[in-house]
């Protein structure tokens, strides 16, 4: 997983929404970006960048531009306090850092966000997504990417996969909903016996209150998300923007503009519109996992 642009990472997530918020009471105030630099004692460009969630806001600059933009209530005061320490709060905290010598950055980046969103909605067009692979199957698709030389480095590989798989459960579960082309059933990674076992994990998964699968079947024709597969983070706070990451021939993009997510908020609707419902996928899934098997 390669990204051509690199525009989204864990910090300018939540700060985008803090500068969001920032932006809204420097006009509610009434004041200019000149005469919050003024306030700050520092460049009209700063501002500038702080709002638009490209640098970092350090607590003392937090607490002189709620103090300009008198902003006495508590509870904001405090709300906003606490987007900027989260969004100041550096990638290798995560627990995948341990994991840096297979993980290229960007997919570091997408864990950190993974692990900060509540949503992901996401369409696959020739693989099972990640967060519901098998074990074999995780092995299976990591040995053919060729990416890693050692055995050890693909078994490192896989045990970071199955850490991801855990934000499925429990409490603050994340919500998947999948959406995959009949392909995906159909494709042997790992042979018919790995095959059979993953599309009956993908049976089990979809009992779950927050796993929603559908397929998408060879007979609904052509459709516009067939050119490539994508994820759609969603993120619990208030006013928080989704992010996509959209996969393409030559590697892979990361999209955070709001024009440039509705596209892909408005795919993702027409595939699980045209997909089969929940219950018929059930059905396919358990037919091609006979065949696997048979």
């Amino acid at each position: 997983m390669i990204a051509n642009r690199a525009t989204a990472n864990p910090s300018t997530v939540l700060g985008r929404q803090l500068g969001d918020e920032l932006r809204r009471l420097r006009e509610r105030a009434g004041l200019t970006t000149v005469q919050a630099a003024d306030a700050l004692d520092c460049t009209k460009g700063k501002i500038s960048r702080i709002e638009n969630g490209r640098v970092a806001v350090r607590l003392p600059d937090l607490m002189a531009m709620l103090q300009s933009y008198k902003v006495s209530d508590t509870e904001l005061r405090e709300r906003l306090t606490g987007l900027a320490r989260k969004a100041n709060r550096r990638r290798r905290q995560g627990w995948w850092n341990q994991y840096s010598s297979v993980l290229a950055d960007t997919y570091r980046d997408y864990i950190a966000l993974e692990t900060m969103a509540d949503s992901v909605r996401t369409f696959q067009a020739q693989l099972v997504p990640g967060l519901l692979q098998t074990p074999e199957y995780i092995r299976a698709v990591t040995v053919a990417s060729r990416q890693w030389e050692t055995g050890a480095e693909i078994e490192r590989f896989v045990q970071v996969r199955l850490a991801r798989q855990q934000r499925l459960t429990g409490e603050a579960s994340l919500n998947l909903w999948a959406v995959l082309s009949e392909a995906v059933l159909l494709q042997k990674v790992g042979g018919p016996q790995v095959m059979a076992a993953q599309l009956q994990h993908l049976l089990d998964m979809s009992e779950q209150p927050n796993v929603t699968i559908q397929v998408l079947p060879f007979s609904r024709g052509a459709h516009a998300s067939m050119f490539g597969p994508y994820v759609v983070l969603g993120f619990p706070e208030e006013g928080a923007l989704d992010v996509v990451l959209a996969d393409n021939p030559t590697g892979s993009t990361w999209l955070e503009r709001e024009a440039e997510v509705a596209p892909y908020r408005a795919l993702f609707d027409a595939a699980r519109t045209s997909a089969l419902s929940p219950v018929e996928s059930r059905i396919l899934i358990h037919r091609r996992a006979k065949e696997h098997g048979s």
